[in-house]
């Protein structure tokens, strides 16, 4: 018994074989917005600020990625810290619910 491929499903594009997934465009331009933090001029992101990290904070308890909250890596990493902090120190909950 001989197997039959289908030629028509089995073709690959270039972007799927260097990426080993269909390359799908969601978005045909992204608008780069300016970092909340970085336009307020703050330079520091401290632990016990609960109002400043529970914006950065979801329903459930997660912290926010940086395509959602439009912060820059430096003001992303000062909040991840400052929110794994605070959570240690029992300021804010770890899980929501």
């Amino acid at each position: 018994m001989e197997k039959k491929n289908n030629n028509a499903s089995t073709k690959t594009t270039n972007t799927e074989r260097t990426t080993g997934r269909k390359f799908i465009k969601k978005y045909k331009f992204l608008i780069k917005r300016p970092c909340p933090l970085c336009s307020q001029g703050v330079l520091h992101v401290d632990y016990k600020n609960i109002e400043l990290l529970n914006k950065f904070i979801a329903n459930n308890g997660k912290i926010l990625p940086r395509r959602i909250t439009n912060l820059c890596a430096k003001h992303q990493k000062m909040i991840t810290n400052a929110i794994k902090r605070a959570r240690i120190m029992a300021l804010i909950p770890f899980i929501r619910g």
